[in-house]
This record gives structure tokens, sequence and C-alpha cells, in this order.
């Protein structure tokens, strides 16, 4: 059996990005020692998004060496984390207009790259290792303007569309297939320290500049309108919006997260 079809076998997804690797350095010359540095140089998608990742949170405060050393530590030890950065990688191809390769999350888009690191970040955090969980999250903020508390817990398939000004606070939960637009805060109401922060379902649609506060649960495959200020429990499959939020109709689609529909009142995908 041929190499590329062992490899296609094992991994589908690092084998299309290699693929998209040579051929972007066949298309655009100028880019390929960049390339082969963040794709082609490594044997592996763990390989690639530890050299990243490192790239991109290193300073003169915590080299590149050592936090690629964490990375590969992170990577070695809990293979749910590369299961999720795939499907992170299908997420933002399949729901970004803009995405038209699965290598762009991986070299170009903030959003992508920064929900991998916090997944670092949260790694460290369930291994006791706060402190080191606290400085990737600082330079996670820092380097991407997306501000995730280690605590918080994740699922896989998100998609943190243009991942500017995002928050989550520290008992934050997002579940899976979850897709967040610029600008929104998933925060508290208060200086209460408890838990205090929203719980968003699966499938959920959550539109620029909205603010989710309070110990909340977000309904699966509810849809957030954009500006809207959500202060209580939201029913699974509805519309809300406005300030504060109320329901003002179904989601319109099955998935909202997926079709990426933000306009009221007209039909998504079914």
């Amino acid at each position: 059996m041929a190499k590329t079809q062992r490899l296609a076998e094992l991994d589908p997804v690092w084998e299309r990005i290699t693929d998209e690797a040579h051929a972007a350095v066949r298309n655009e010359p100028l880019l390929g020692g960049m390339v082969h540095a963040c794709v082609l140089h490594h044997s592996s998608l763990e390989g690639a998004l530890a050299y990243r990742v490192s790239q991109k949170l290193a300073s003169n405060e915590m080299g590149e060496q050592l936090i690629r050393e964490i990375a590969d530590d992170a990577y070695a030890a809990d293979p749910t984390l590369l299961e999720a950065a795939r499907s992170d990688i299908a997420a933002v191809y399949e729901r970004d207009p803009a995405c038209h390769r699965f290598i762009h999350p991986l070299l170009y888009f903030k959003g992508f790259q920064a929900i991998q690191s916090y997944r670092i970040g949260h790694w460290l955090w369930s291994q006791g290792r706060e402190d080191l969980a606290y400085f990737i999250q600082m330079r996670v903020s820092e380097q991407f303007g997306v501000d995730i508390h280690p605590a918080a817990r994740v699922g896989k398939g998100i998609f943190l569309d243009h991942a500017h000004s995002i928050v989550f606070g520290e008992t934050a939960v997002v579940g899976d297939n979850v897709s967040i637009l610029h600008s929104v805060t998933l925060g508290g109401t208060g200086k209460e320290d408890e838990d205090r922060h929203p719980k968003i379902g699966d499938g959920v649609l959550i539109g620029a500049g909205a603010k989710v506060l309070g110990n909340i649960r977000i309904g699966c495959c509810s849809r957030i309108a954009a500006g809207s200020v959500v202060l209580h429990d939201v029913p699974p499959n509805t519309t809300v919006a406005g300030v504060p939020a109320k329901v003002v109709g179904e989601a319109g689609c099955s998935q909202p997260s997926v079709s990426m529909n933000q306009l009221l009142g007209v039909q998504g995908d079914k």
C-alpha cells in the first residue's frame, strides 16, 4: 500500500492539509518557507499544531521551544484535543465562505488558532497547572483578542468567526458544533465566586456583539441575534433578540450554527 494511501486512511484531514500545502507552494512560491515550516516539515497534525501554537504564543517571557514542548505533552496525553481540532477545521471549512481549504484555519484564521491554544491551556488547568494555564490565557488574549478562561469547558466543532473581542468566563460551558461571531461575551452578572456563567447547548448560533450573562442555559439549536443581551434561559430551537432578549420565533432551521442564517423571519436550510 502506498505511503500516501496509508496516511489518508489514518488521518484524512492531515493528508488533505499536506496536499493543499504542496499546491500552495506551487501556486505562491514566496510562501514556501512558511508553508514548509508550518506543515510540510511535520509528520502529523499534532506536530503542525504544536509548532503553530508555539510560534503564535512565544514571547520574551516564554520562548517558542518551551511552549512547543507543553503542546507536545498535551497532544500526547489527551487524544481528544486532536479530535476536537479536526472537528474545528471541518467546522470552519463548512461554515465560513471565506475558507476554501482545510489548510486555511491552520495558517491564517485566528479564531481556529485561538481555540486550539485555549484547549492546551484547559488541559494544563485539568492537570492542576493553573499558573501555566493562566499564562496561556494571557498570551491568547494578547495575540488573538480572544479571552477564554482555561477552566471554561468548550466542545468540538467550534467556529469563532472573525474572533475579535470574544470573552468566555470561568464557569462557561459551550457545547458541540457552536458558531460564535465577533464581540460575543459569555459573562457573569456580578462578582459572585460560584457557577456564574452561561451554558450553551449544542448547535447554537450566537450573533455578533451578543452578551449572554449569568448562569443561564441556552437550548440546543437556538439562535441569539446580533447585539442581543440575554439574561434568562432560552428554550431549544428558538430565536431570541433584543435588549433584553426575548423569544421572537423559532430557530428557522434544524442546525442554525451550520446554516449561519442570521436574518430574523427568514427560513434557513432544513
